[in-house]
């Protein structure tokens, strides 16, 4: 630590789910998709890995903005991409959320919120979230505020606000920037893009490592109002002028191409959620309303850390999170219909 700075001192860092090594592991603790990537994103991916890889990638990834600007009904000027969604969140957070007054966020949430408060120094308060595990847009109505933040559905919950009720809360903040963070949507919330038009204090969040596999491939993108846009493109100029490289942008165009594909994947993972639901409430867990790819549960008498130290010890990979309100969730990603029943099977071991 001899040559560290003081802001590397202080920092907490985010912990990412565990990448481990592990002999049969059936890995249900990052929300990775359990199905492949479009095979035209593949196909695109090998087409774009020829000999002008020699050449720097376009600066604004251009080809892919005109494609997400063509899928969401909007222009390129209200398209943003990074690597991966958090660099976009990143940016968000120093360009549109430091603010003099707090950044508000719920307190059971992204757990990389705070910390990119405190690598930017930003000032923050945490609303609970209401006994349901629920955002309540009433909570957020207060006398100082700077900007709010939300994930919706949110993390590590699932549980999704309505597109609605996003728009109460954009009309009851008209005067400070809102960023909905939109990584689970595809599963089955309602998207806030629609209220772009409308609402210039909003920017949305969206991610290709979720609903279109491509967690690998590290490419995020916001979309918003043109000064919203421009505020990201500020930020990313001085930090990193080519985020995306060609093979990425590649394969994210084709991604959005292949509907045919996605849709078809949505399905699969909605219907194993759904599956995997009723399977864990025959084991007795409560499970919370999700919206997203994976589940977020608690057993009516078994503690969250001992279950997921037990689960591990038998190859199965959940996500704990040793923190108030939560200590006894698990978060389980959806997986493959074999991938439930051999977390059912472990959880029927364990429990007996």
């Amino acid at each position: 630590m001899e040559f560290w700075s003081e802001t590397a001192k202080a920092l907490s860092p985010y912990t990412p789910g565990e990448q481990p090594s592990i002999q049969g592991l059936v890995k249900l603790n990052t929300n990775e998709s359990p199905l492949p990537p479009s095979p035209r994103a593949l196909a695109a991916m090998r087409e774009a890995a020829n000999d002008s890889l020699r050449l720097y990638p376009t600066p604004e990834s251009d080809a892919l903005r005109e494609t997400l600007a063509r899928y969401h009904g909007l222009r390129a000027e209200n398209v943003f991409v990074g690597n991966g969604s958090d660099e976009v969140l990143a940016h968000a957070f120093i360009a549109l959320l430091k603010h003099e007054k707090p950044l508000l966020f719920p307190d059971v949430t992204y757990s990389f919120y705070p910390v990119w408060a405190q690598l930017y120094d930003i000032a923050t308060e945490t609303i609970p979230l209401d006994a349901d595990m629920r955002v309540r847009i009433e909570d957020y109505r207060r006398n100082r505020v700077g900007a709010i933040v939300l994930a919706n559905p949110n993390a590590p919950t699932g549980v999704a606000l309505s597109r609605a009720a996003i728009a109460q809360m954009l009309s009851d903040h008209a005067d400070i920037p809102v960023v909905v963070d939109e990584a689970y949507v595809d599963f089955g919330g309602e998207s806030a893009v629609p209220l772009i038009a409308s609402h210039p204090n909003l920017l949305v969040v969206r991610t290709f490592s979720k609903s279109r596999a491509l967690a690998g491939l590290r490419v995020g993108y916001s979309l918003g109002q043109p000064s919203l846009i421009e505020a990201l493109s500020r930020v990313k100029n001085s930090f990193n002028s080519y985020p995306l490289g060609c093979l990425a942008v590649a394969g994210a165009v084709a991604s959005v191409e292949d509907e045919a594909y996605f849709q078809q994947s949505l399905a699969t993972i909605v219907t194993e959620r759904e599956n995997a639901t009723a399977r864990l409430q025959e084991l007795d867990f409560d499970i919370l309303p999700s919206r997203a790819n994976f589940i977020f549960a608690r057993h009516k008498s078994a503690q969250g850390a001992e279950l997921a130290r037990a689960l591990r010890e038998r190859a199965v990979l959940v996500r704990h999170f040793n923190a108030p309100r939560i200590e006894d969730f698990l978060r389980i990603t959806i997986g493959t219909a074999e991938q439930t029943e051999k977390l059912v099977a472990a959880l029927r071991e364990i429990l007996a």
